[in-house]
């Protein structure tokens, strides 16, 4: 199946990979919708609720020392490692990825679009003052829960929260790829949280082909199902 896939990727004239949590399962970090997702356990949703944060900021830094602050024990895996052979090979034109782990760019993906944010600047909601990922990473480790800068303030991640728009020239890049692609590698993604489960979307009314890899049904399945035979049917 893989070779197909490249097959397809080769092919194609402009192909973008779409990403969610589920590609970095293998490095061993939870998704949040799957079957083992941090669902299960609690509302994950409120990790990144804007108010739950304001209310209690304690909440997001306790839920998030593995999968952000924890992450140097993880390696990319396969899906990470591909992508960036093919856009190194030039292939792949992009990634626009929903996860703020660094993987794509620890794997050597060069072009990521980050369209939830990054946690690699963190900014006081008081004076608004900068810390680097690095800074709050050995602060967290060092054992305090919540990140303060010398005002007394809060340091917030990068990363866009429940409330938030989206970072405008990541979503404006990200819509224009999409728009751009004559195929998307949709993967990992339950396709759930908008704007950003627009993108697909956007792609194949744009006139671009869809190739979906997730382990639960999406809102996109009979629609990718649809173009994977006339991509099948075109190989044969």
């Amino acid at each position: 199946m893989l070779s197909e896939l490249e097959g397809w990727v080769r092919s194609a004239g402009y192909p973008v990979a779409f990403t969610g949590a589920g590609v970095s399962t293998l490095s061993g970090l939870r998704d949040f919708r799957g079957k083992n997702g941090l669902y299960q356990d609690f509302d994950a949703q409120k990790i990144f609720d804007l108010d739950v944060f304001a209310a209690d900021p304690s909440f997001y830094y306790r839920h998030t020392r593995d999968f952000i602050y924890g992450l140097e024990d993880k390696k990319p895996a396969l899906v990470h490692r591909v992508l960036a052979r093919w856009e190194a090979e030039g292939w792949l034109k992009a990634v626009i990825t929903q996860n703020v782990d660094y993987l794509h760019q620890r794997a050597g993906s060069l072009r990521v679009v980050e369209v939830h944010g990054s946690p690699a600047l963190h900014h006081c909601r008081s004076c608004g003052a900068s810390a680097s990922f690095e800074t709050i990473r050995d602060r967290l480790a060092a054992g305090e829960t919540v990140p303060r800068c010398t005002c007394a303030g809060v340091f917030k991640p990068d990363i866009t929260f429940f409330g938030e728009g989206l970072p405008p020239a990541a979503w404006a890049e990200a819509e224009a790829l999409a728009r751009r692609a004559d195929l998307m590698l949709v993967l990992g993604t339950s396709l759930t949280v908008y704007p950003a489960a627009g993108l697909p979307e956007l792609c194949a009314r744009s006139g671009g082909k869809l190739i979906l890899v997730n382990d639960q049904p999406t809102p996109l399945d009979q629609l990718a199902w649809k173009q994977f035979a006339d991509l099948e049917a075109a190989f044969t």
